[in-house]
């Protein structure tokens, strides 16, 4: 089972009020987010090839998330 992990997500934004929308995700896969927040600048400085007004970057929680069952009670 994969453990929780970031990405960081490159937005496209248009011009005016249009939201910005994911255009790719970058493969790099960070451990914590403050490490993927650490790397922003950095992500927007090597994708700066897409065709929008201005780029963005945001980071995405990915990977599996397992909960911690605590008081569980034993049938048996």
């Amino acid at each position: 089972m994969d453990a929780l992990f970031y990405v960081v997500a490159i937005l496209g934004c248009g011009d005016g009020n249009a939201p910005c929308t994911q255009a790719r995700l970058v493969p790099t896969r960070y451990e914590t987010l403050a490490q993927c927040r650490a790397a922003l600048p950095q992500q927007i400085a090597m994708n700066t090839d897409l065709a929008f007004p201005s780029i963005g970057a945001d980071c995405r929680a990915t990977g599996t998330r397992v909960a911690k069952a605590e008081g569980a009670k034993r049938q048996g």
